[in-house]
């Protein structure tokens, strides 16, 4: 299964005919200047094209009256005075000859997409249209958008296929109210928007485009606004935006040609299964998002179990009900060890991360039994090695390293790793001995740290401590996810049990592996699955897939040589670009993990800024 590309020549034909300065941005171009991007990327090229189809009358009346689809059918007719004079009628549209078959085109090409996804055909695909939809009503076109199309491919998709749990993530820059008037009273539909608000200053001027707006009946809950009230919101903001209210809820364009373009082109190379670009600027959500995401995980906290068990108010937790005892308190916000680790992550933020075109997106060292049969066939199986003597070098000061098992496949990790670090490689899988891990991820870690790698996060999950002389000056974090006490042991090494339930999991890695590895921002990240791992192949998929956001998708996963076929498959998928499978029913996560979680986040707050979710800590 690929990816499609629904898209028909004809939705460049409706145009404005008269001279109006607030509908004149809503033009063709913003249609085929998309497509010559994609084109100029070669990424029109790897997708499969499909020519959009028209709606018919009775898909559009799915979400649309019948006498208001009569109507935009007669402007078919209609001379340029008459469809000056309709438009009128309506906020910040405009009708040609030619918008009705426009409009049932931009519709039918998204039922196409949900047919061809649903039905396996395609594993995910990007409905490039003309008219836009999103703020369409029921019976009135509003600002640019005639039919409501992703509406209508949400009911198409319950109706036609039965689903029962359909989320609209719309992140255009005005808020999509017509989709929340037509499925606010619908639990079937969870529909987020995150737009610009000013506090109701910025159209459409709706009191019920803030937070407080949270849908009605039974659909209380499945409408989740967040407004933006200042504008220049940067990739920060965004991605506590994502961690801290969207993905939580989850888990159960614009008018500038350029960066329209741009957009489209970044969105069809994700779901291609491309590496997502490093993001750039300081990872410190501001004042005025913090506040609009706090605004909205209040309203939402009433009706989703995910946030309830979370403190809105952050107050912190104390310490000693987590800390060994005689132990001194973690790290302190202001002390010297803090003031001089941040400092020296500050200035390695604002190097260049290496960011080289791979000429391969996968390979793996791996000899398991049977791994050929669940690889992906465009999955390198890598058989070179690093030199023997190099090898040998690196194994010196570890005594679980000096047996040839353990030699042999550090030689195949070194060997993997830097084609990684040169560019040649995206991604990876290498294994090793159990009695070898800890000693295998050390020399990775120092491999990658003298061989190019300016910033190296390493999650490790089971029975795999940090080494002890490794330095602790911003370069390299560490995170334990092994089973133990939760326990901020510096601002680069951190400890957090690992969660047996499913939200549990989930709530470790939203809550505080994800945002110390955006703040961290690094471009090398090593994932160990060490004895006692204790993960199943979706949840380890699920760590992998969230981790290849960052880093432009370079990340290498250490696994044990006696790991399942099955587990290396999956994971080679994943890093692949492949879409991780589903968790199934998310459990609720334990008050031991909730505990553990709100502590740490308390403990580190202050030092890593994607943690806060709460404005009045802000520094």
């Amino acid at each position: 299964m690929g990816t499609a590309l629904v898209y028909h020549e004809d939705m460049t034909a409706t145009r404005l005919l008269w001279d109006d300065p607030e509908c004149e941005i809503e033009r063709p171009e913003r249609l085929t200047a998309a497509l010559d991007r994609l084109r100029q990327r070669g990424l029109e090229q790897r997708c499969l094209r499909l020519s959009a189809r028209e709606a018919s009358e009775e898909e559009l009346g799915l979400v649309h009256s019948p006498e208001y689809v009569s109507l935009v059918r007669e402007t078919q007719v209609l001379g340029k005075e008459e469809l000056q004079a309709l438009s009128g009628q309506f906020d910040a549209i405009y009708f040609h000859p030619s918008t009705f078959h426009c409009a049932r085109l931009a519709a039918g090409a998204g039922l196409q997409l949900v047919d061809a996804v649903l039905t396996g055909a395609v594993q995910n695909g990007l409905a490039l249209v003309r008219p836009p939809g999103h703020h369409s009503q029921r019976a009135a076109a509003n600002g640019f958008c005639v039919f409501n199309n992703v509406a209508i491919a949400a009911a198409h998709a319950k109706q036609k296929h039965g689903l029962h749990r359909i989320l609209v993530v719309d992140w255009d820059v005005h808020h999509g109210q017509g989709i929340q008037y037509l499925f606010e009273d619908d639990p079937s539909v969870l529909y987020f928007s995150w737009h610009r608000y000013e506090h109701g200053r910025f159209w459409p001027f709706l009191r019920e485009s803030d937070a407080d707006a949270v849908g009605r009946g039974q659909g209380l809950g499945f409408t989740v606004n967040l407004p933006w009230n200042q504008v220049g919101m940067g990739n920060a903001d965004y991605v506590a935006a994502f961690l801290h209210l969207l993905l939580p809820l989850a888990f159960e364009g614009g008018y500038h040609l350029e960066s329209l373009a741009e957009s489209v082109c970044m969105t069809v190379q994700t779901l291609l299964g491309d590496p997502a670009p490093p993001l750039s600027g300081p990872m410190v959500p501001c004042q005025s998002a913090l506040e609009s995401i706090q605004s909205a995980r209040a309203a939402q906290a009433p009706h989703w179990k995910s946030l309830q068990q979370q403190d809105v108010t952050a107050v912190p937790m104390s310490p000693s009900s987590h800390s060994p005892e005689g132990r001194p308190p973690p790290l302190l916000p202001g002390g010297p060890v803090c003031k001089a680790a941040a400092s020296a992550l500050s200035s390695l933020l604002d190097q260049p991360c290496l960011c080289p075109a791979p000429s391969v997106r996968t390979a793996v060292a791996l000899t398991m039994p049977d791994i050929t049969s669940v690889l992906p066939p465009d999955v390198i199986q890598q058989e070179a090695s690093a030199l023997r003597e190099e090898t040998e070098a690196w194994a010196r000061p570890h005594e679980s390293l000096a047996r040839e098992e353990a030699l042999t496949a550090l030689g195949k990790l070194l060997y993997l790793l830097d084609g990684m670090l040169d560019g040649q490689v995206n991604s990876g899988i290498a294994a090793t001995p159990a009695s070898a891990a800890a000693a295998t991820l050390d020399v990775a870690v120092r491999r990658g740290l003298s061989h190019g790698a300016q910033r190296l996060l390493c999650v490790a999950l089971g029975q795999l401590d940090r080494p002890p002389d490794l330095a602790h000056d911003g370069r390299s974090l560490w995170l334990n996810i092994r089973g133990k006490e939760a326990a901020a042991l510096s601002m680069f090494h951190v400890s957090t049990p690992l969660p047996v339930m499913t939200g549990g999991f989930l709530s470790c890695v939203l809550g505080l592996v994800l945002p110390l590895a955006y703040g961290f921002q690094p471009d090398l990240v090593l994932v160990a699955l060490g004895p006692g791992h204790g993960l199943q192949g979706p949840h380890a998929a699920l760590l992998a897939a969230m981790l290849r956001g960052l880093a432009g998708g370079r990340v290498l996963a250490l696994l044990e040589e006696d790991s399942t076929p099955q587990l290396a498959g999956i994971l080679a998928r994943v890093l692949n670009g492949e879409a991780p499978p589903s968790l199934g029913p998310s459990s609720v996560a334990s008050p031991e993990d909730v505990q553990a979680l709100m502590y740490l986040r308390g403990q580190l707050e202050p030092q890593w800024k994607m943690l806060q979710c709460h404005p009045h800590l802000v520094a």
